[in-house]
């Protein structure tokens, strides 16, 4: 029997990435992508915005996050696709709405595609415990990164 296990260190320099965040909670947001920026730094990766190993691709909310991760995974550049956002609950339905289709959303994407598509999608009940997540106490765009790394390795692996 094989196993198989992605690692965090394997030709990080061949991969090519996308990272989209949404604008909207772009103080959260923009801390989660520095978080996630730092990781892939220290594995090796060219996070420079004009470099040619990552784009980044900004979208005015979570909701649009979907349509544009599956844009990417169906154009067969990238080996994995990190999707950043910020779902703050409100006293309306609002949050249910958007935090339900923006994970079915990024779901859909790489079950349709076989590309990994990263849900770093903060879902909080306010702004404080979303700062937590983004840099506070822990910044989890680092999580998110190395989640990248490891399935892009996994999948090249299959």
């Amino acid at each position: 029997m094989a196993t198989f296990e992605g690692t965090y260190n394997d030709n990080t320099q061949a991969l090519k990435l996308a990272i989209v965040i949404g604008r909207f909670n772009d103080l959260v947001t923009s801390k989660l992508l520095a978080g996630c920026q730092d990781c892939l730094r220290r594995h090796g990766v060219d996070t420079d915005p004009e470099g040619t190993q990552i784009d980044y691709i900004w979208v005015p909310g979570c909701f649009e996050i979907s349509l544009v991760a599956k844009k990417l995974a169906d154009s067969g550049k990238y080996n994995a696709i990190i999707c950043l956002g910020a779902v703050i609950r409100g006293d309306t339905p609002h949050f249910d709405y958007v935090a339900a289709e923006v994970s079915k959303g990024v779901a859909a994407a790489a079950f349709q595609t076989g590309v990994p598509v990263i849900f770093g999608v903060l879902t909080t009940d306010t702004m404080q415990q979303a700062l937590e997540r983004a840099g506070i106490k822990n910044n989890l765009g680092w999580g998110y990164a190395l989640s990248a790394l490891e399935m892009a390795s996994l999948m090249g692996k299959i």
